[in-house]
């Protein structure tokens, strides 16, 4: 490297290109930046290796790592830094007797991408190093790097800038590693189970699947409106008409809803169907695996979530709609409940209701503001009313509720499940519902899907379906109270102009 006070060449002030040097241009005296660097050995399995040496050891292994300088002090003719690469953080020392460049080495700022050679060792304390007997810069910042001990305390900064969060915030780093982990053990599991993954549509000529507004986009070359997929249900169950038995997909989905700690425009689900089983196959399944997922994580099913225990062992409680909503307002209320009583029971409660609402609406509604957040530990909630459940089967026993059940956990929806209503005249009469709930006003409420409608017609074996936020799972399994700390990159509001 050049002497860091050299004048650089000078540039022709006439040529309208010339670019202008940064201060770590000119620091480095017109910085090059390598085409590659050849790294054979990452942080923590040096640890894992090295750990436990006496002080003072020379291990005679010489080695190539790379990564970021994430603290650095100079004391006289000695410099000490600390590098962080994807697995983890390692000392590296740097003797100015035989340390290229030494001064220039304790000019590196906070941030700058190194690649470093030379012997693992331990100093006389004891730690572990990597005496730099050569560096390269790979890449230098040129904003100031935020550092380890304060890192970023403007919540809206770290998800902006999550490049940033990722070094900085070891709490970040362990959540979106979980996640990796996360996916690949429930792609495992669902495969083990003998389910085939397939990928289905983004873009849908009709929203359905799910009750959410659409985000709405145009096809220019077709000259067609079309849907961001709100759920990929209708398409895997297509897929089941089709002769696959048991079918999985991890998917982007996409609801144009408000955001809030549980929710964010685009989100992940895992939404998988299964031939001949009804809602009770489901929620086996879904005991088992989130039980599986928790183990592996923790070693155990009971973890802790907002200071409080959750054990997610099976069997999960199981109560109905209408037992824990009667529970919570203290007297028996169901569909069967008049319509007017429920009105009554709503206004009592501040739950607002539509003149349209009939008693499963009115009841849902009730429902959902006195109970699911009450419900900490796994509990299953079965049974919903056929009015607000427009692709669920009718319960065996009573034609106003459908096989259907939420799973919740902490307070929250993590999963919803049912029976798959299979028969075609009774899909299209709930669709054609659902449409005049649409034409009244409701942004949420289904179309008639026609073709969806037709493959019915062909012929859906008995058949059960099962939704898992993939987003509100992480949250659980790693303790975290909002879903932007398990997105990496969270739908914001536009910022001003990047300074």
């Amino acid at each position: 490297m050049t002497d860091p006070d050299a004048q650089t060449e000078q540039a022709d002030p006439a040529a309208e290109d010339a670019p202008t040097l940064s201060p770590d241009d000119v620091r480095f005296g017109g910085f090059e930046q390598p085409y590659t660097y050849q790294v054979t050995h990452q942080a923590a399995p040096l640890a894992e290796e090295f750990g436990g040496l006496e002080p003072g050891t020379e291990t005679g292994t010489v080695v190539s790592v790379a990564g970021r300088l994430m603290l650095r002090r100079v004391q006289g003719k000695l410099a000490f830094g600390t590098m962080a690469d994807a697995t983890g953080r390692i000392q590296l020392f740097a003797p100015s007797k035989t340390t290229p460049d030494f001064e220039q080495f304790c000019e590196l700022n906070l941030g700058d991408w190194i690649g470093v050679q030379g012997e693992v060792m331990t100093t006389r304390r004891g730690e572990l190093s990597i005496r730099v007997d050569g560096w390269t810069l790979l890449a230098p910042t040129r904003r100031p790097f935020p550092d380890k001990f304060h890192g970023i305390s403007d919540p809206d900064l770290r998800y902006r800038q999550r490049y940033l969060d990722l070094w900085v915030t070891e709490e970040s780093r362990r959540v979106f590693t979980a996640r990796s982990r996360i996916l690949s053990m429930t792609r495992q599991f669902m495969e083990d189970r003998h389910y085939l993954e397939v990928e289905t549509p983004v873009f849908h000529p009709i929203p359905g699947g799910a009750l959410a507004r659409p985000f709405v986009t145009h096809h220019n070359a077709l000259d067609m409106e079309l849907f961001l997929r709100i759920a990929p249900e209708l398409y895997l169950k297509r897929l089941v008409v089709g002769g696959f038995e048991r079918v999985y997909e991890i998917a982007r989905v996409f609801r144009n809803e408000g955001i809030s700690t549980r929710h964010n425009p685009e989100f992940t689900m895992l939404e998988c169907y299964e031939a001949y089983g009804d809602y009770e196959t489901h929620m086996a399944l879904t005991e088992e695996l989130v039980a599986h997922l928790a183990t592996a994580l923790h070693g155990t099913t009971t973890v802790t979530y907002e200071g409080k225990e959750v054990d997610l062992s099976a069997p999960w409680r199981r109560v109905t709609l209408a037992q824990i909503t009667s529970e919570m307002v203290g007297e028996e209320v169901s569909v069967h409940t008049p319509v007017d009583v429920l009105r009554a029971v709503c206004d009592r409660y501040e739950v607002p209701w539509k003149e349209s609402y009939g008693s499963g609406k009115l009841l849902l509604e009730l429902y959902e503001k006195t109970a699911e957040h009450t419900l900490w530990h796994p509990t299953f909630v079965t049974d919903y009313p056929a009015e607000v459940s427009p692709l669920s089967r009718t319960h065996r026993d009573d034609p106003l509720l459908t096989e259907r059940f939420e799973g919740i956990v902490v307070g929250r929806e993590l999963c919803n499940g049912f029976s798959e209503l299979t028969d075609p005249t009774v899909q299209r009469e709930r669709f054609e519902h659902q449409a005049g709930q649409k034409t009244e006003g409701d942004d949420e409420a289904m179309v008639v899907d026609a073709d969806y409608l037709r493959s019915l017609e062909y012929g859906l074996p008995p058949t059960v379906g099962l939704g898992i936020g993939i987003d509100r799972l992480v949250m659980l399994l790693c303790d975290v109270g909002t879903i932007r700390d398990v997105v990496l990159f969270p739908t914001l509001r536009h910022e001003q102009e990047p300074g």
